[in-house]
Parts: structure tokens; sequence; C-alpha cells
């Protein structure tokens, strides 16, 4: 039997989403938005597509969450975007609303779920719907590092002339300006990128990843990144679907490990058919390790905007 796949949201990072799930042949899609009419039409496009593009799934528009039901996985790309001047921070209020009506439409119809979530602040979204949801911390997460590491890929690749599928990378911490990328951790076929790239140039690339997100956001001006984030949504969702047992950098519950505790913040995990199997603990320099506790310090002086102690 398909797999089924609920994605919220089918705006541009939903629509995207939704239409790698189907180009992966990772089962059937459920798309699912608040606007009449519109992810129906945007999810029968999709399916016409697929005897041209060779994929056998469907996705089904809906406004009724009573369609999502049994899903094997939700991702949650529903909220809204970041414009310019605009911080992933600003928008703890109005996406807490959004994410509290989502998961007052799922929960009843999803108690077996898997929960991946892409709707920003990120780091701060997943953490709200683990404690909403009740569900345990291993079927909920969230895209954070996975997204930062492939703009840091994307990025070495460019100032090297590479093939993107030979690099390899690492980013911890919140997605967004107190991330960590980890250069220590980042390869090109194998060889560490700290011996082909000049330490002032590697510093240069290691900011631009940590503003990935604002950059893209300034060009567009009137929304936010869509083609990356839904491709790594879709990374995530193939380890969990197909149960690869994937090692990537995603937003995991912290319950003790780098010295973290009750927050949500980017770690590499093993990511298989029951979410967040395995948390990994590198071996850290006393200032990388420094720069996670204080990104996850951030992160806990935002929770309390919504509440958390």
């Amino acid at each position: 039997m398909r797999k089924k796949i609920t994605v919220v949201g089918a705006g541009h990072v939903g629509e995207t989403t939704a239409h790698y799930l189907a180009e992966a042949n990772l089962g059937n899609i459920v798309l699912i938005d608040v606007v009449e009419d519109m992810p129906q039409g945007k999810g029968l496009d999709m399916s016409e597509a697929g005897p041209v593009r060779g994929y056998d799934c469907y996705v089904n528009g809906t406004n009724d969450y009573a369609d999502t039901k049994n899903s094997d996985l939700v991702i949650i790309t529903a909220g809204m975007a970041r414009k310019p001047g605009m911080s992933r921070e600003d928008l703890f209020t109005s996406n807490k609303k959004i994410m509290d009506s989502v998961l007052d439409g799922i929960l009843p119809h999803n108690p077996d779920a898997k929960v991946l979530v892409v709707t920003n602040p990120l780091d701060i979204m997943t953490y709200h719907a683990f404690k909403r949801s009740g569900f345990p911390s291993n079927r909920v997460f969230g895209q954070a590092g996975i997204l930062d590491s492939t703009r840091f890929r994307c990025f070495i690749a460019m100032e090297l002339g590479v093939s993107m599928r030979d690099t390899q990378a690492m980013v911890l911490g919140g997605h967004g300006d107190t991330m960590v990328p980890l250069p220590a951790y980042t390869t090109v076929a194998g060889i560490p990128v700290t011996e082909l790239i000049p330490k002032a140039r590697l510093d240069e690339i290691v900011a631009r990843t940590r503003g990935g997100g604002g950059e893209i956001v300034k060009l567009l001006k009137t929304g936010s990144a869509y083609y990356a984030p839904g491709a790594a949504a879709v990374q995530m969702a193939d380890s969990v679907l197909n149960d690869c047992k994937r090692v990537l950098p995603c937003s995991a519950y912290m319950d003790g490990q780098y010295g973290l505790k009750d927050i949500y913040i980017g770690v590499p995990i093993t990511l298989g058919e029951n979410g967040v199997e395995k948390i990994w603990e590198l071996k850290l320099s006393d200032t990388d390790l420094a720069l996670l506790q204080k990104s996850a310090a951030t992160y806990k002086e935002h929770l309390k905007i919504l509440g958390y102690n």
C-alpha cells in the first residue's frame, strides 16, 4: 500500500513540497489549505503532470482535514512568510495562531502520524507543535539544519567549481541568525573544506550561509525561499517513509545532549520510520559548543514570548 503524506499549506513552499514528493513517488499526497478550491486546482494540475513526468501517485487538494485521515507523515508549511526587514522572530504571534489552527485540524484524524514542521520560526514552531500535540518527541521534528546545510553545500560547490553532489556539510543550532555552520565537519568528496578554501574566504561563506534565507527574502522582495525548503523537506520525508535512516541535521528535542534540555534545536539525527531514532553528539570545539548553547539560550528566551518557561 502506498504511503499517505499530508502537506498543510498550498502556498509556494507547500506546493513545491507536494510537487517534489510526487516526482519522488513517495506516496499519495493530500494538499490542504484554507483557501477554497485553490489546493484542489494545484493538486489536479500536479496529478495531470504524472503521465509525462513518470510518477504514479496522486495529489488530492482539499479544504477538509477529514481528507488527511491516517496520514503516515504530516508536513506543516502553513504560515506567514517573512517580508523584507522582518526577522523570523517577528512571526511568533501570527504563526503560533496558524499552527494552533492546523493542529486542531490534523490531530483528531492523525493520532499516529509523524509531524515535520517547516513553518518559521522553525525551532519555536516545532517546539510548540510538540507541546500542543502531546506526541512523543521522536514523532515531531523540524527542517532546520538540513536546509542550512544544503545552502552551505551549494555555496562551497560554487566557490570551488565542483559538483554539488560531492559536497557534504553540517550546520547546527537554530534555523536563523544564530545557526552554527561547522567547517570542521564539511567536506568535498571526503576532503576537509578547511584544506580547500582559505579561512578568510571560508568565514565569508559561513556568514553567507547564516544569512541565506534573508538574502533570498531581500531579492524576492515579496516572499521567501521555497525551492530549497521544499527539496529539504522531501529529503527528510524520503528518509522517514522509506526508513532510510539518513543522518541529517534537523530540529530535534534535546534532553541533555550538548548540555541542552527541553528545547528544539538543529543537531545531527538518524531519521527513520520512527522519526528521530538517534541524536548524534559530535565532538565540538569549545567555541562551537558555546555558539550552539548560545543559540539554544536565544530560543529559550523566545519561547517565553509564547508562554513557555
